[in-house]
């Protein structure tokens, strides 16, 4: 016997024009909240895809229980118990000890510690959210640090260094390294110094942020013709034609991009099998499995394609200026601050921005290349680029009569022509195509008509 259909679920015939019949409605428009009901401040659920945020416990299969467990009850009772041992103790505190120093770095633990129990989980897994949370929460401590300097003069910015470190506030002397530049082997010799090999450790770590053959050598390229354009305002980037090509970019650029691309690659083939570690037996598969917890969890490959469409090459121009940005804004700082180049606070400054990189470039390329499951841009790419915005903000600022010599006539031509074939190229690649389908389309549509 068939079913009889529900009146309210027919659509109403056209012929029929009685009272009783049902007009169709449209839907209504969605309200705000879950299934109409208003969500409140207290009862939010951030799983929902209102928020497009999912907590790394419900997106991920841990294996070692224990390690992933919230803690957070814990934690606040033992960083209260520790704050209140320090701050009343006076054998911590010993008398004619800059007490105020204390404070800070105990305001600063304190705002570690909710970092890594509140903040957003981001896109990487291991060793553990927690500790990409606390990456973030440094970043923004650096921000905030950064946003504070921008409204100081140049000397009261010096001034306020010495209180971290009272070694600093000394004028610098300038060193160039372009005084012998005969392409000899006893000059080479001298020319290879511990930072060599931190150029190639910084070539290591880029290639295993942009995962990129050809985007590392672009950018290495590019980086030693900003050494050219600005070696009239920092004399250290004045160096010999050998030393530019051959030391930086085919020995230590190459050598540091080479085996980071190696280890791409070796993570890019590796079969991850996670198992927890109650599952594991043996003390060697014990610790084999505990050091593992800090190689990825899954690996990426980019592919950035820049010629592929108007956004990806936008992208990569953007991503490519930041990182240029982010590479000269440490030798501005230091010149203007008055630091040595191995002075710690250097060395923590490009330690802190390639870990803030790591997951911020993966936040943008998935932002990028997903952009119907990533609707807004992730946390750590939006504040990294705050901060390499702010660094450029405070140089230009404390940058005023520091720098009198004028920019050369023939640096001018050539970033001239650099921002034409810039613009020329998208114009020529993208606009163009654009433009003959638009009045391909008004054409037909004329005709039609």
């Amino acid at each position: 016997m068939p079913k009889e259909k529900d009146p309210a679920q027919s659509p109403s015939s056209p012929t029929e024009d009685s009272d009783t019949a049902i007009p169709t409605l449209e839907a209504p428009e969605p309200k705000p909240g879950l299934d109409g009901v208003p969500v409140r401040w207290y009862d939010a659920d951030r799983t929902e895809p209102y928020t497009h945020i999912t907590p790394f416990q419900e997106k991920h299969d841990t294996s070692i229980e224990f390690f992933y467990k919230p803690i957070t009850l814990t934690a606040l009772g033992i960083g209260m118990a520790v704050l209140a041992y320090v701050a009343t103790t006076q054998d911590v505190l010993e008398e004619g000890r800059d007490k105020r120093r204390v404070g800070a770095y105990a305001a600063i633990a304190s705002f570690l510690l909710f970092s890594m129990i509140q903040f957003r989980d981001g896109p990487f897994v291991r060793p553990h959210p927690a500790f990409w949370r606390i990456v973030l929460g440094v970043n923004l401590l650096y921000e905030l640090a950064l946003v504070f300097l921008l409204f100081q003069d140049l000397d009261s910015a010096r001034d306020m260094m010495t209180y971290l470190d009272p070694s600093l506030g000394r004028p610098l002397p300038e060193k160039s390294y372009a005084e012998n530049c005969d392409l000899t082997p006893e000059n080479i010799w001298n020319a290879i110094d511990i930072f060599c090999l931190a150029h190639a450790l910084g070539w290591f770590g880029k290639a295993l942020i942009l995962r990129d053959y050809w985007f590392c050598w672009i950018l290495s390229v590019a980086f030693e013709f900003a050494e050219y354009s600005l070696q009239h305002q920092l004399p250290n980037f004045a160096e010999c034609w050998w030393d530019h090509w051959i030391l930086d970019v085919l020995v230590c650029n190459w050598l540091g991009t080479y085996l980071g691309m190696k280890t791409c690659q070796y993570f890019e083939v590796k079969h991850y099998t996670w198992r927890g570690l109650r599952q594991t037996h043996g003390l060697r598969s014990k610790t084999k499995r505990v050091i593992s917890q800090f190689s990825p969890h899954d690996w990426t490959t980019f592919k950035w394609e820049g010629t592929a469409s108007f956004g990806h090459y936008f992208t990569v121009v953007l991503l490519l200026a930041v990182f240029l940005a982010a590479e000269l804004n440490p030798f501005y700082l230091k010149t203007l601050l008055w630091m040595e180049p191995n002075h710690p606070f250097v060395i923590a400054r490009l330690v802190g921005v390639f870990l803030c990189a790591l997951p911020a470039v993966r936040e943008l390329y998935q932002y990028v290349n997903v952009p119907r499951k990533t609707v807004r841009m992730g946390q750590h790419v939006w504040l990294l680029l705050a901060t390499i915005g702010t660094e450029l903000l405070a140089i230009t600022k404390w940058s005023k009569g520091q720098f009198p010599a004028p920019l050369p006539t023939s640096v001018e031509w050539a970033w001239a022509m650099g921002a034409f074939l810039l613009v020329s190229y998208p114009a020529v690649q993208f606009g163009i195509p654009s433009a003959r389908r638009y009045i391909r389309r008004a054409e037909g549509k004329i005709k039609s008509s």
